[in-house]
């Protein structure tokens, strides 16, 4: 760990309060992240984890070093829903082809998508049909995990199914605060007879000639969907890591079982040390769903004017979201998206010129911020006293803006650069050298006159003093 860092403290769902962090290992803090389910391409929604977790990750690497955090997200691809896409997609291709087509098209959208939002790539990006059957490598699979919940005497067969015994677990619900006699089935079947109780979950479900399917100890079948990640969690992180991450609509009752199976095959106390959370999302107010016709997949806000008749850039949408505190809910929305593109601009504009390098140290009073449970908004605060210092031509806050901006996984110039892409270059550089050159010989008529006439082609400009010569320069920006 790095000293004279500020002691990082985060709130954690399962103790409902926010905790100092100290990691099972500092040589190796260790975070996990459930990823997208690659049916259809993301939406907007599962932005929010990628861009919240990714700020952790970076966070953390700061914090421990880069080669002692390790991040695993991974990829659902076996899942009804992909089923369903695959049959009606490719209804020419045998299934598991079809269903190979579909996750493979999916899950690079998402990783584009994901770079994009200026995410780094997570250590490990794990798919759950590599980890159904024993592997190679001796790495945790689903069917030993369920092995072992049934020697243990967690899990039973029954109908074809292999089930998970809640009553088997004395404090199952703690996470999400359900008393066992108020939950519902857990898993994504209905509740059927054969069930010991109400609550039990599906770990092993049989699979028909016309779904997707593995030998096992039970007959062809597939996973359930909460033993993937328990599988693929232990196979990079070990039976106990640091921190478990994911939407609030996954604690129960996805986080809630993903405890249950770890904890109970393994014999161990907890799975996660720190279960964090970000809120929910919505569009102008209102939930979003394809009924309603607002729901957006992440690429048609970035490559289509579905969304404000407009196309937005990737850091836009990423300062949007961190905008609001990642544990509160979101209302999505065209205003909000402009305030970021409008905040995003001017720290671009303020690091102009500024150049970085690997050993350059973000801002230790934004770190600050950010170690008190990823607290943004009070880092964006400590970032415009920044941005105003460079505004004003010192080439020190100029240089720290710019480590700063890097660090939080922005660019330097995206929309500076989106700005001079619209409009023809040599006009503007001939405009603003005019009315330099009208400013120098004090004819500020003919200054105002200029200065006019690009406002009227939404070309704002902003003056500063060069900090090396004291002359004056000229920035502009096209207003959107």
């Amino acid at each position: 760990m790095n000293s004279g860092l500020p002691p990082l403290s985060l709130y954690n769902t399962l103790t409902r309060k926010e905790e100092p962090f100290e990691p099972l290992d500092g040589g190796n803090v260790r975070l996990y992240v459930c990823g997208p389910t690659v049916y259809d391409f993301a939406h907007i929604g599962n932005a929010r984890p990628v861009i919240v977790f990714d700020l952790l990750f970076r966070l953390l690497r700061h914090v421990y070093g880069p080669k002692h955090v390790t991040y695993v997200r991974n990829i659902t691809d076996v899942d009804d829903k992909i089923n369903a896409r695959a049959a009606r997609d490719y209804p020419s291709l045998p299934l598991n082809e079809a269903i190979r087509e579909v996750t493979e098209k999916t899950a690079t959208q998402f990783a584009a998508d994901a770079q994009a939002l200026g995410a780094l790539e997570p250590t490990y990006q794990p798919r759950a049909t590599d980890f159904v059957l024993p592997r190679p490598d001796g790495k945790p699979d689903m069917v030993s995990l369920i092995e072992q919940l049934i020697a243990r005497g967690h899990a039973y067969e029954a109908a074809g199914e292999v089930l998970f015994d809640t009553t088997s677990m004395p404090d199952y619900g703690r996470l999400s605060g359900r008393n066992l006699e108020d939950n519902l089935a857990g898993a994504r079947v209905a509740v059927d007879t054969h069930k010991r109780n109400p609550a039990d979950f599906v770990l092993w479900k049989q699979s028909s000639a016309q779904e997707p399917g593995w030998d096992s100890p039970w007959g062809r079948g597939r996973p359930g969907w909460h033993i993937e990640c328990s599988a693929m969690s232990a196979a990079y992180l070990g039976e106990t890591f640091d921190i478990h991450g994911g939407g609030l609509d996954l604690i129960f009752p996805h986080h809630e079982n993903e405890i249950a199976q770890s904890r109970c095959a393994h014999g161990t106390r907890e799975m996660a040390r720190v279960w964090m959370h970000n809120g929910f999302l919505q569009v102008e107010g209102q939930k979003m769903s394809k009924s309603l016709g607002n729901f957006i997949t992440i690429n048609e806000l970035l490559a289509t004017d579905k969304f404000g008749g407009r196309i937005w850039h990737g850091e836009v949408l990423r300062l949007a979201m961190l905008m609001t505190h990642y544990r509160e809910p979101i209302d999505f929305s065209v205003r909000r998206l402009e305030e970021a593109e409008t905040k995003l601009r001017d720290w671009q504009r303020a690091a102009a010129g500024a150049e970085t390098g690997e050993g350059d140290q973000p801002d230790a009073s934004v770190v600050a911020e950010l170690a008190r449970d990823l607290n943004f908004h009070r880092a964006s605060v400590a970032l415009d006293v920044i941005a105003k210092k460079a505004s004003r031509g010192q080439a020190e806050a100029r240089h720290c803006l710019a480590a700063t901006l890097r660090f939080l996984g922005f660019s330097l110039d995206s929309l500076v650069a989106d700005d001079q892409g619209l409009e023809e270059p040599a006009h503007v550089v001939q405009a603003v050298a005019a009315r330099l050159s009208a400013l120098n010989d004090k004819d500020f008529a003919t200054a105002d006159r200029i200065r006019n006439e690009l406002a009227e082609q939404r070309i704002a400009l902003m003056d500063f003093k060069d900090p090396a010569t004291g002359e004056r320069r000229t920035r502009w920006e096209l207003k959107r």
